[in-house]
């Protein structure tokens, strides 16, 4: 993240007492699919099992795009939760220099995040002027393509193992009544199609120089111009989805009335809660089977800065249970990411969580895009990505002119 000026007295950290009565503490999350409930209730029994306090569950549905604008109305409205979901990365910037966000570093230096959290980059995004605003809790990377296996049988076509295989199968999956790419309303998701796309087609690094650098030109060429080529593709393949939400476009996978989706792996969740088998009903491919890379998105929560010392003490035990080895295991599994921590067991991870971990232990990764770009500039892409793969009288071309604009206004 950028360094912000500080300002405002509130800045300075909550004094917390040495003991402190139980609090009622409301956590605001947009965990409301089936597979994201199952592992935020792994959060609320650790921190109600392990602490004196109770978890208030203030979930908002619609994903973090409804989610977000509530949740910073309250804080600067006044009427703060006591903790709030955000992605890590440059989500929280403003709220940090208004000063409304509780300074985590004393917790973090007691509990030695720094040498237990990996990678690295994950506490970084947390991190303003050298204090540590946020507790990340898993890794979620957006690299990844979910195949229906039952689906490519009825349509008589092998599993694709790569992208451009995918796409060679959609005439086969669209004549056997299958949607070949399920892909939802949400704008969020067409930007992530995108941005996986621009990965696996142009390079991790392009994505990086593109947005980390607001490389203007490198956006307008040709590398990028073959990433629009293949999102029309995209955009022909998810003709005929006709849902809106993420988790409905899972869904198609898991009922087999789409070919697949390219969506984060949060998607394991949804394939878990159904009873879908990795490797036997779904196959995962990691950076659409032509880069195994995984991006260090993810989740973390944010504590706002209250005068209140209770709920102050209720807030630090939440942040320490997050962190906790045991909880870290039972959230993950459930929730499809991988552990902020390289210290836990995950023997009973699925074939598609092993890969993930495979592919992070070898260090192929890759900065999130929430960790590059503004919130103001992802909602500008997503703008734009939705009405390119909802409007296909927009061409290649022009939907690349707009590209370029985004990327050299950006901040």
């Amino acid at each position: 993240m950028q360094k912000l000026t500080r300002v405002g007295a509130l800045v300075a950290s909550v004094a917390l007492p040495s003991l402190a009565a139980a609090t009622d503490l409301e956590v605001t999350h947009w965990w409301t699919s089936g597979g994201e409930a199952a592992a935020v209730a792994e959060f609320a029994k650790a921190f109600n099992d392990k602490t004196d306090h109770k978890w208030v569950d203030g979930a908002i549905a619609g994903g973090g795009g409804t989610a977000r604008p509530v949740m910073v109305s309250r804080i600067i409205g006044g009427d703060p939760m006591g903790a709030f979901q955000f992605n890590h990365g440059r989500q929280a910037e403003e709220l940090i220099e208004a000063g409304v966000l509780r300074d985590l570093t004393e917790l973090a230096e007691k509990e030695g995040w720094k040498d237990i959290i990996y990678p690295p980059s994950l506490l970084e995004s947390c991190t303003v002027d050298g204090k540590i605003y946020c507790v990340p809790v898993n890794i979620h990377s957006w690299q990844w393509l979910w195949l229906s296996n039952k689906a490519f049988e009825d349509a008589g076509v092998d599993v694709p193992t790569n992208w451009d295989e995918y796409v060679a199968a959609a005439p086969a999956l669209r004549e056997a009544g299958k949607t070949p790419l399920a892909l939802g309303g949400q704008p969020w998701q067409s930007a992530g199609l995108f941005n996986v796309l621009m990965v696996a087609l142009a390079g991790p690094d392009v994505l990086v120089k593109v947005y980390g650098d607001n490389d203007a030109e490198l956006a307008g060429g040709e590398e990028i111009g073959r990433v629009f080529a293949a999102a029309a593709d995209a955009r022909e393949m998810a003709q005929g989805s006709n849902v809106q939400d993420w988790n409905q476009a899972t869904n198609m996978v898991i009922t087999d009335t789409a070919g697949g989706q390219v969506m984060g792996d949060w998607a394991q969740g949804e394939f878990q809660v159904a009873g879908e088998v990795a490797g036997s009903d779904y196959t995962c491919l990691p950076g659409l089977g032509v880069k195994e890379l995984i991006d260090t998105a993810g989740d973390a929560f944010y504590f706002p800065l209250v005068d209140d010392p209770e709920v102050a003490a209720a807030q630090e035990a939440l942040a320490s249970a997050m962190v906790a080895p045991d909880t870290q295991v039972a959230f993950n599994l459930k929730k499809g990411s991988l552990p902020i921590r390289g210290d836990v067991d995950l023997e009973a991870a699925n074939d598609c969580m092993k890969k993930g971990l495979e592919i992070l232990a070898a260090g192929n990764t890759l900065p999130a895009v929430t960790q590059l770009n503004t919130e103001d500039t992802n909602n500008q892409l997503n703008d734009l990505f939705v009405e390119f793969f909802n409007d296909d009288s927009i061409t290649p071309e022009a939907a690349q002119e707009r590209f370029v604009e985004i990327v050299a206004n950006a901040d």
